[in-house]
This record gives structure tokens, C-alpha cells and sequence, in this order.
């Protein structure tokens, strides 16, 4: 079984945990310089948890912090095309947006010259999800 969850709710991290402690195979992570919102839970985060245990995977912190310091400038790069979300948003807890369509409908509104409705959107989403019968929303 390979584990494949966001971080926009502020759940990946606790996910990961108590996936692992339920002996899933694989987990997707990503290095810390370009992860949570919409992305993974920080490679490092899990790494540094799993230290020491039957599951520890073996990888170097000092390494990976290497990793994320180069990553951290390309990231610069590429700042305009980051979404507009910072952080955890709690509100996907209950609109249960999955991350890659989350980004995929901020680009759309954008595109679309309604960037500045995703609040309504993602308000207005539970209702929509309700009057369907709670539809699964699902990244094709």
C-alpha cells in the first residue's frame, strides 16, 4: 500500500504516523523547501520521526537539508505560479478539496477573471457536494 496525501488541512504529517504504524509500504513526501499547502508533508519531518524506530529509513538529515537549501532558491523562481493559499487552511477540511484540484480551480478562476472568488467557491463547494448527495471530489 502506498500512502499519497496533501497538506493543505494540517493532517499529512499525523497521517504519515499513524499510516506507517499501521505498515504501509510508501509513503510520498517532499523536501521541506517546497512542501505543505498544497503540496506533501516535509521529508524531513517524517524522516526525523521515524528515526530510531523499526522504520527508520535510513536517511541523512544533514543531506537533506542540503537538498532543501537548493531547492529553496529554485522555488524563488517559480513564486509566480505558487497559488494563493499560505499555510494550513482548515476550510478544506470541510469543502474536502483534494490538493491538485485545489490548484487546479485557483488557476481556472484566475483564467477565468475570478481569481478573487476563491473564498465563495470554496464556501459555496459543501453545498454543491450536499445537494449532489456528497459526491467524492477526486483529482483526474
Amino acid at each position: 500500500v502506498h500512502l499519497h496525501c496533501h497538506a493543505t488541512t494540517g493532517l499529512s504529517t499525523s497521517t504519515i504516523l499513524k499510516a506507517v504504524e499501521a505498515g504501509v509500504d510508501n509513503v510520498d513526501t517532499a523536501i521541506s523547501s517546497m512542501s505543505m499547502t498544497y503540496g506533501h508533508s516535509p521529508t524531513e519531518s517524517v524522516v526525523a520521526m521515524l528515526k530510531d524506530t523499526d522504520r527508520d529509513t535510513g536517511l541523512d538529515l544533514e543531506l537533506l537539508e542540503d537538498i532543501a537549501g537548493y531547492f529553496r532558491e529554485v522555488r524563488k523562481k517559480y513564486a509566480s505560479f505558487e497559488g494563493s493559499l499560505r499555510g494550513i487552511d482548515s476550510r478544506i477540511l470541510v469543502a474536502q478539496v483534494p490538493g491538485g484540484m485545489l490548484t487546479n480551480m485557483e488557476s481556472q478562476l484566475k483564467e477565468q477573471g475570478a481569481g478573487d472568488k476563491l473564498d465563495d467557491v470554496l464556501s459555496e463547494i459543501p453545498r454543491v457536494r450536499e445537494d449532489l448527495g456528497f459526491i467524492p471530489l477526486v483529482t483526474p
